[in-house]
């Protein structure tokens, strides 16, 4: 691929839809819906069909695709080298603080000593052929990690934004988000200059209600994982809620597609990267960037309790 994902203020390529319409992420205008790389590692037997997923999603104007070098050993990453190209003008987002292990007990191990950070981008660029990560975000360990936390691996955070920082200033990344942090880390990242934040958040998870509307005032893009929950235990589906699938009735559209459209809805901030390995799948969550949801819908959403 070899580029940096298009100049810092590159929107969506002229005569493209941009999904979900334009925001903002590292000083780069992007659509409001992405595309969360993660579920391609499944489609490992089927390489034409996950390159072919990968253009779709560009073609229906998708241009912030989210990735790590964890995903599948860098696999996905190859996989976005060889099917996104310069003129895309996609910015690419990546996460270190893990990395593979395709022999363990688990995908990836826990890597969050400043070393290892570097090498991890190093890594990241090598598989996806850039010169530059445009967003790189530091994933910390302490929220919803099933993975095991060796003592070598509970790092002080400002030594890791300081390795953050040296990466951005030798130009091997352009900017520094943050995943699976809480309030009171991302305040004390703020000095840092921080582009985004990752957490896990959907219409039945909304913990980081305080967290979002701090990312609002300083301008940081809120990016939620899990944002249709149910992906692990402890985090509900939102598409299994009753009062969701009258919602997506009264809109016509499915309830995977309403809950998607309600965070859009929720803050002007929020970018979404949903994951898919199908086509139809993909087309149909672009397709949630356009629904229009009435103030009445709206607010019995706005009603349901976080769980």
């Amino acid at each position: 691929m070899t580029s940096q994902g298009g100049s810092p203020a590159e929107s969506a390529r002229p005569g493209i839809a941009c999904p979900g319409g334009p925001g903002t992420l590292g000083g780069r205008t992007v659509a409001r819906v992405g595309y969360g790389a993660m579920q391609l590692r499944r489609l490992r037997g089927d390489r034409d069909a996950a390159i072919a997923l990968l253009r779709r999603a560009v073609e229906l104007g998708v241009n912030h695709v989210d990735t790590a070098q964890y995903y599948g050993d860098g696999f996905v990453n190859e996989l976005i080298s060889e099917a996104i190209r310069p003129g895309d003008g996609v910015t690419v987002v990546s996460k270190i603080g893990a990395d593979p292990n395709p022999a363990g007990p688990y995908p990836m191990r826990i890597a969050q000593r400043p070393e290892e950070l570097a090498a991890s981008v190093d890594a990241n660029l090598a598989s996806l052929d850039l010169d530059q990560i445009p967003v790189v975000n530091l994933r910390r360990p302490g929220i919803g990690n099933p993975v095991p936390v060796e003592d070598k691996q509970v790092v002080d955070l400002d030594d890791q934004l300081a390795a953050m920082i040296a990466l951005r200033e030798a130009g091997k990344i352009g900017a520094i988000g943050l995943s699976a942090v809480t309030l009171d880390e991302l305040r004390r990242a703020l000095p840092a200059g921080i582009a985004c934040v990752q957490n896990a958040y959907s219409l039945l998870s909304r913990g980081d209600e305080d967290m979002l509307r701090l990312c609002a005032e300083a301008d940081i893009a809120w990016v939620p994982y899990f944002p249709l929950g149910g992906a692990v235990p402890g985090f509900p589906k939102v598409t299994d809620d009753p009062a969701v699938a009258a919602a997506a009735e009264s809109l016509r559209c499915s309830p995977a597609q309403a809950g998607l459209a309600w965070l859009l809805h929720h803050a002007p901030n929020v970018l979404l990267i949903p994951g898919t390995a199908s086509v139809g799948h993909l087309e149909a969550n672009l397709a949630a960037g356009a629904l229009t949801i009435d103030a009445a819908t709206l607010a019995t959403l706005d009603a349901i309790p976080s769980l």
